[in-house]
């Protein structure tokens, strides 16, 4: 399988050097040279398996002349045997159609766990035979940091820096990255929103100077292996409710564009999505571009889903050039123009494309606190802020209601106590697992958030190039 830029000018890669390169070199993100295709007889087949086998048998495609269908169970083994839950992403009914796939039960309790923990061992894998020495620069709205973070602390021939937007994310989310005590592991505490630290992550990749002199390399969503490992889920979840020969619908709290484009991922494969519905916040620029084909950057608003207090959601670029017809020249023509003036209109082939499968809601606080009392009251399912997002639009979609509806659960609820009890009066304690989190010690570092004082801490402590 070879990758190539959705941006058109950067050399097509496989999956050994798209994991480890992240973004591409011409400033677009890597995408499959073209889409694997399951028949239904395959998409059955996956009945009754557990979810590594289900894992292997959907990302042996993406991976193939990289990794051995052994090398890739072996890994995957490794990554969901950390897991809390047998099923790994396990279903919980709420009603007659509503669904919660819960994706929280990684070490970190969120759902970046069930792509990163697999990540970091493709890391450790591909760097074991070579010299090469891995300088991670990525950017957090609150679950990516810990996450990536837990997956990649201690490992050999690997310095991860983290960027977070200081003051806006939670206080456990802060915690599961500042606690951790490992000496590869350095965090930054940018004075800005989570849209200014990935900006500043996105102009390190791409200052040549800077970038010449380390092996940088990306945990966001903008590295396909992430993005590979999350459309396992869609494919667990929805043979479990009768596909092949069921459409299931999924509701996604969305941010940054990645689990959502994951879903478009899986169906494009072959699996029965009837509707993926992108749930924002107030911070709706996805929402308008669906809706309006307006995707234009407002001021980001801080809100009780700091995941997803983003203006700017990379991922898009993605879904753009997929349905633009893979037109690299022109998606780095409509990129740039963004870049420049912060606003660009879909074009009618975009925004044809992406009606066929997504439809949008913006969910303000009052929807979100109204779906999370109804978790509790109606169906005993204490819920996270982000996923009440997701459950609110999924339960003002106009979707037949003979089609399952499965929600994203996104993060465990105890990483948002206070929005929690607010809304429901119900405080959910830390699992036993991490219940000393708030007795351990911080480290990190306060910077501005500008390239100058981000490059300079990440180049003083940085393993360069040979």
């Amino acid at each position: 399988m070879q990758y190539v830029s959705s941006r058109g000018s950067a050399q097509a890669l496989n999956f050994e050097d798209v994991t480890l390169a992240g973004l591409a070199s011409d400033g677009g993100l890597y995408l499959p040279e073209s889409w694997p295709l399951f028949s239904s007889q395959e998409i059955a087949a996956l009945a009754g398996l557990s979810y590594v086998e289900t894992a292997v048998r959907v990302m042996m495609p993406f991976v193939a002349g990289s990794l051995s269908e052994a090398e890739l169970r072996d890994l995957c083994t490794q990554a969901y045997g950390r897991f809390s839950h047998q099923a790994v992403t396990p279903l919980v009914q709420l009603d007659h159609r509503h669904w919660l796939l819960e994706l929280f039960h990684g070490p970190t309790l969120a759902f970046k766990d069930v792509a990163l923990q697999l990540l970091g061992l493709l890391f450790e894998k591909f760097l074991s035979n070579s010299d090469r020495h891995l300088t991670i620069v990525g950017a957090t709205s609150g679950d990516t940091g810990s996450a990536a973070i837990d997956a990649v602390a201690g490992r050999d021939k690997i310095d991860i820096f983290m960027l977070h937007p200081d003051g806006r994310v939670s206080d456990v989310q802060r915690r599961q990255m500042t606690t951790v005590r490992a000496p590869n592991v350095y965090n930054i505490a940018v004075d800005g929103s989570f849209d200014d630290a990935q900006a500043l992550v996105k102009r390190m990749f791409n200052d040549r100077e800077f970038s010449s002199r380390f092996s940088l390399s990306a945990v966001n969503s903008i590295n396909w292996a992430r993005l590979m490992a999350q459309v396992v889920y869609y494919f667990y979840a929805a043979v479990r409710l009768g596909a092949p020969d069921r459409p299931v619908a999924f509701s996604v709290p969305t941010g940054n564009f990645g689990d959502v484009f994951a879903g478009y991922v899986a169906a494009k494969m072959g699996l029965p999505v009837a509707r993926l519905i992108v749930a924002t916040n107030v911070n709706d620029i996805l929402h308008r571009a669906l809706s309006q084909g307006d995707y234009s950057q407002g001021k980001v608003t801080a809100t009780a889903t700091p995941s997803m207090d983003i203006q700017v959601s990379s991922n898009f670029e993605r879904l753009l050039f997929d349905l633009g017809g893979r037109d690299g020249k022109a998606m780095a023509a409509q990129m740039h123009g963004f870049e420049a003036t912060r606003a660009m209109r879909l074009s009618n082939a975009q925004r044809e494309g992406a009606a066929k499968l997504f439809s949008s809601a913006r969910i303000d606080a009052d929807d979100m606190s109204i779906a999370m009392r109804w978790a509790n009251d109606a169906a005993g399912q204490v819920i996270d802020p982000h996923s009440a997002v997701g459950l609110a639009a999924a339960r003002a979609s106009d979707l037949d209601p003979a089609i399952p509806m499965v929600t994203l659960a996104t993060a465990h609820p105890a990483k948002f106590p206070d929005a929690v009890e607010r809304s429901t009066g119900v405080r959910p304690p830390l699992p036993a697992r991490i219940s000393n989190l708030f007795d351990r010690e911080e480290r990190y570092a306060k910077l501005p958030a500008t390239m100058e004082a981000v490059s300079a801490y990440i180049a003083e402590r940085a393993t360069p190039r040979d």
